[in-house]
């Protein structure tokens, strides 16, 4: 059985071919760390190091994503994107609004961001912020937290609940919640009926994932 716990920690070995982000979103978070950027000498370093593979599994959990990021020494330095999560009101309210909203729902089994969502979910100015066992602390972020940044970028490209994740919940209990609510939510609109899942079935999303 997969707890809640368990399901708060992803680790991915490999990410997704390519460096550019794709998706939206995937842009939108670049976006938010090359905001803060003081050096595009550090960003473009760190472009490169993603395309030449720099950047060894990336774990992410609650409030960061942390990767070892391999420069120009032969040991590797701890690398970490930290991102606020969300507390528990926040979740309550987030979920209310995509268990009510069919077209967010199927977005996101979609695996994709809602647009009505973005706001909530997306970086905002100042929330990214990176960390780095490196010297080169003076000026973030340095050419290795912008590496991790650019992969993690193309993690966020295929699967959006890796966003979500930073943001506080794991996948499973955030299908299950939204399967509770919309089923609370299609019982109120239809009485007497038999409340479903709209789109994808919440069993069927957790197969496939």
């Amino acid at each position: 059985m997969i707890t809640a716990r368990d399901d708060r920690r992803r680790t991915f070995e490999t990410v997704p071919p390519g460096v550019e982000a794709v998706s939206w979103w995937g842009r939108a978070w670049v976006s938010a760390l090359e905001a803060v950027a003081r050096d595009g000498a550090r960003l473009t370093r760190g472009l490169t190091y993603a395309a030449e593979g720099h950047v060894d599994a990336v774990t992410v959990t609650p409030g960061r994503i942390v990767a070892y990021v391999r420069g120009s020494r032969p040991r590797p330095y701890r690398t970490e994107l930290s991102l606020p999560a969300f507390a528990d009101a926040e979740w309550s309210e987030l979920l209310e609004a995509v268990a009510g909203d069919p077209t967010a729902l199927a977005a996101l089994l979609e695996r994709e961001v809602p647009e009505s969502l973005a706001e909530s979910v997306l970086p905002g100015a100042g929330e990214l912020v990176p960390h780095c066992s490196c010297p080169d602390v003076a000026r973030p972020p340095c050419k290795h937290a912008a590496a991790l940044c650019y992969r993690a970028a193309r993690l966020l490209d295929a699967d959006p609940f890796v966003l979500l994740l930073l943001r506080g919940r794991g996948e499973r209990e955030l299908l299950e919640e939204l399967t509770r609510r919309n089923a609370a939510h299609a019982a109120r609109e239809q009485p007497g009926e038999a409340p479903h899942f709209p789109g994808v079935p919440a069993r069927a999303a957790l197969a496939r994932a």
